[in-house]
């Protein structure tokens, strides 16, 4: 197996430099020329910039802004930072370990960094406080469902638990709060095909081999909403809010089903009402048992007026 470069630049706020591999067959002139080609959303005078500031570096140091174009070789820089909405709410540490951290994540905060979303992430975040720079996740949640996720504190070990969610031998539970319908009938099994396309936000279910299925339960029910558990068998994109949505009770707080919704990033009141509640697995490297149980619990089943009024119910 070929071993990764090591980045010749340190990390940045729990975060490596962008690594680009310069074409063999390329024909600019200049490095410079390439990188105004290669990164058409940043300005050329902000490459020169970095450039001049010797941000920009091969395996021998920082590069020239004349430094002749180099084909196969490769360049390192830190990408500039969005400017981003403080995340106004706390990562609780549910479990740690030498191999594991089992943590509760907060709604409306990222697991990873992506698009908009660098600083206020889970990842950097506990890369940072808790001062372990190569942590990495062993899965991800939606940056709008709260609850379990697990990262991998040693990165010998970082495989065999990755493997372990890619395989599906993670028993997950959910909770969840939506309307109350007494017609329908509770426990069922939902199977449906779901498909979810690049460019567009939404996922949608279509005719077909069904490629999702959902166990959706009604625990309890007060006032015209009801508390589910929901246990996914697959793992497709926005699969337990589509489904719920497809039963005609979607979830409270949800943008995206049934409508789709322009929330903006810093309002961070009546989160969608989803919880990753529950995690079991045989440990890969142990053999042991391992279980773990959210600390959170939903806002609009714990204040169940703050939502029938309007009042903010962020959590």
């Amino acid at each position: 197996m070929r071993r990764r470069q090591k980045p010749p630049l340190p990390k940045r706020h729990g975060l490596d430099p962008a690594r680009l591999r310069l074409p063999e067959d390329g024909t600019w002139a200049t490095i410079r020329d390439h990188l105004v080609e290669r990164l058409p959303r940043v300005l050329p005078a902000r490459i020169d910039e970095m450039l001049t500031e010797g941000a920009i570096v091969d395996l021998d140091g920082p590069i020239a802004p004349d430094a002749p174009y180099v084909p196969g070789g490769a360049v390192w820089f830190h990408r500039d930072l969005p400017d981003e909405t403080p995340v106004p709410f706390e990562i609780t540490v549910v479990h740690r370990d030498d191999a594991l951290l089992v943590v509760d994540k907060p709604h409306f905060l990222s697991t990873i960094p992506r698009g908009q979303h660098i600083l206020e992430t889970a990842l950097v975040r506990l890369r940072r406080e808790l001062e372990l720079p190569d942590l990495i996740p062993a899965h991800r949640l939606d940056r709008t469902t709260a609850g379990l996720v697990l990262f991998v504190i040693d990165p010998a070990r970082r495989g065999a638990y990755q493997t372990l969610f890619h395989q599906r031998r993670v028993h997950k539970q959910y909770e969840a709060i939506a309307p109350y319908d007494p017609d329908l009938a509770l426990p069922r099994t939902v199977r449906s095909r779901i498909v979810k396309e690049r460019t567009i936000l939404r996922a949608f279910e279509t005719e077909g081999e069904p490629n999702a299925e959902t166990l959706v339960e009604l625990l309890e029910h007060r006032d015209g909403l009801g508390r589910y558990r929901l246990i996914p068998h697959t793992g497709r994109t926005h699969q337990l809010r589509l489904h719920m949505n497809g039963l005609g009770i979607p979830l409270l707080g949800d943008d995206f089903y049934p409508d789709l919704t322009d929330r903006p990033l810093g309002d961070f009141t009546r989160p969608l009402q989803l919880l990753a509640a529950r995690l079991a697995f045989t440990d890969p490297v142990s053999g042991a048992e391992r279980l773990f149980e959210t600390t959170r619990t939903l806002q609009a089943w714990t204040d169940h007026e703050g939502w029938a009024d309007g009042r903010p119910a962020a959590r």
